[in-house]
């Protein structure tokens, strides 16, 4: 029973802190939280393995305020008591707004820096200067600031956090990691998160932590299906962009959702497809600058967008294309396309990033391993909240569905995906509009929306930058889903009508434009999750396209 639970009130954590947390609606502390916010604050050393969006970060933000709270009542002089290292930039500027949140009531007294970002080292040089309490960076980052010695933690640090630590070592941050320790005190607190225990994570456990408590919490990778549901539809190229144009533009899918692609290219190809369509979208990818990209991710979770198309690349597996090295490479001639495009090492979306309340989470492209799927999909059904996982899967990707379905079975096989066939005959209607649209996105309409873009959001991101620092009501207006106009817009193409609409979901559907809707509409409070595939009368408007059960792998689900 939840009044069994130990509360947070009872943890004997300051009253500043408890004050935060009642402001971030937070009435009980997640397992994890539960468990580890107690042996934290009697200085045990912690593993703990709990699947994203679980409240990792509040597990180890807490304790570790409330040790610098508690050390500040003796007089003592200003220092870097606690490192932070994080996999990516977006989780370094996630996990410092974290802590600014906690420390709302007590900001004089605990003052945290991030320097994950991309700054030259001398600009960044006079906040360590000032010696924050926390700092919060990548490996190869904060190794930066010690070898340029703005930065010294041999004397004063009192608590190690590794977030995401199985992340860490598939970044190539190894042998950063390694050298970095030789600049920490011999005696500290640690902690080590990660959502899995990987033989690297072992490793890193014997090298940091001191007779640690090991904290294993839910073995399920993914919630069950009672909160979870998976499906997955077997079509090919063209059907894919048929059907990801009938269920956003019908109001199949509601609430907020995010679209995995394989590639850049991809991203802006799917982007100015639904633009033909007036279907707004952002993209999120590792060549958008870091600022850019967080202020997606924030406007997102505040409401402003529905869609936002997400690369989930395999640079981070081969960073062999790193900023640094592209800037060095300026004027040598390159043998692939594009090679010179710089592109971000430190970007994760699938992982870390906290996208809140997302409704579904849409599959365009199959992910090319079992553990970037369980990533992927554990953006939605966060916390308690339901969450729909769709994935298309053409004929070449069954091998990799099987493998999938696999891990996710396990003794459970509530797990598997539900295959879902679409009577693909009862959107035909709008198969010629979606080929006109994709004639339209050529190959030089995509280069050219992507270096717009690009351009775009670094003018957004640097020549700005001041200017919304002392402006931030303007830069809540800064959008990031308008149209890119490459291609030519044909102005039929955005209404759709009502005879193109299979019978089956006539009533269901709500075709017309949902900028107009929502000006009607009053924006749901925080915490407020639409509830997803499903139309107005508690139905599931997909399984009004026949649904042909079939075999859950290998089979052939419905027509396609």
């Amino acid at each position: 029973m939840a009044t069994d639970r130990l509360q947070f009130h009872e943890m004997g954590i300051d009253d500043r802190i408890l004050k935060a947390l009642a402001d971030l609606g937070w009435a009980q502390p997640t397992l994890i939280q539960e468990k580890a916010i107690p042996l934290a604050l009697e200085g045990k050393d912690i593993l703990a393995r709990a699947r994203t969006g679980s409240g990792k970060t509040a597990a180890y933000a807490v304790p570790v305020i409330q040790r610098i709270l508690t050390s500040k009542q003796n007089v003592r002089e200003q220092a870097v008591r606690v490192l932070i290292l994080v996999p990516t930039k977006e989780l370094g500027q996630q996990v410092q707004a974290m802590i600014r949140q906690l420390t709302a009531y007590c900001a004089r007294d605990v003052r945290v820096a991030d320097i994950s970002g991309k700054a030259d080292l001398s600009a960044q040089r006079p906040i360590l200067m000032e010696k924050p309490d926390v700092v919060v960076g990548t490996p190869s980052r904060v190794l930066a600031h010690l070898s340029a010695q703005s930065l010294d933690l041999q004397a004063s640090l009192e608590t190690l956090v590794i977030d995401e630590a199985d992340l860490l070592f598939s970044f190539g941050f190894e042998a950063d990691l390694k050298s970095l320790l030789c600049h920490l005190p011999k005696i500290y607190q640690s902690f080590l998160m990660s959502a899995t225990l990987s033989e690297d994570v072992q490793a890193l456990k014997e090298l940091l932590l001191h007779n640690p408590v090991i904290l294993k919490l839910q073995g399920s990778q993914l919630p069950d299906s009672s909160q979870l549901q998976q499906y997955s539809v077997q079509c090919e190229e063209e059907d894919k962009f048929l059907l990801i144009y009938t269920l956003l533009k019908l109001h199949l899918v509601q609430g907020k959702t995010l679209v995995f692609v394989g590639a850049v290219e991809r991203c802006y190809r799917l982007k100015l497809f639904l633009e033909q369509f007036s279907i707004p979208t952002c993209v999120l990818n590792s060549e958008l600058p870091v600022h850019s990209r967080c202020h997606i991710i924030t406007q997102f979770n505040q409401g402003f967008y529905d869609y936002i198309i997400a690369t989930d690349e395999q640079v981070l597996a081969d960073p062999t294309t790193t900023t640094a090295e592209a800037a060095e490479g300026k004027g040598k001639k390159k043998k692939k396309k594009n090679a010179g495009r710089a592109k971000d090492k430190e970007y994760g979306v699938s992982r870390g990033i906290d996208f809140q309340n997302v409704s579904n989470v849409i599959n365009f492209d199959f992910p090319t391993t079992v553990e970037s799927y369980i990533h992927r999909v554990g953006r939605t059904a966060r916390a308690d909240n339901p969450g729909t996982a769709l994935t298309f899967i053409s004929h070449t990707e069954l091998p990799l569905l099987a493998e999938v379905e696999d891990a996710l079975i396990g003794d459970n096989t509530e797990c598997a995906l539900k295959p879902y066939g679409f009577k693909m005959e009862e959107i035909e209607g709008f198969r010629y509009r979606c080929r006109d649209a994709m004639r339209s996105v050529t190959k030089q309409a995509v280069r050219e929306a992507r270096l717009k873009e690009i351009k775009q959001e670094l003018l957004n991101s640097e020549k700005l930058k001041t200017y919304f620092e002392d402006n931030p009501r303007d830069l809540q207006l800064l959008r990031h889903d308008k149209d890119l106009h490459p291609a030519v817009i044909k102005p039929h193409l955005k209404n759709v009508p009502e005879y193109l609409i299979p019978p089956t979901l006539r009533g269901v559907a709500n075709p017309m434009s949902s900028r107009k809707r929502r000006r009607r509409e009053k924006p749901k409070p925080d915490g407020v999750v639409k509830t997803t595939f499903k139309d107005f009368r508690g139905k599931n408007p997909l399984k009004s396209f026949h649904y042909t059960g079939g075999r859950s792998r290998g089979g052939k689900a419905g027509k396609s």
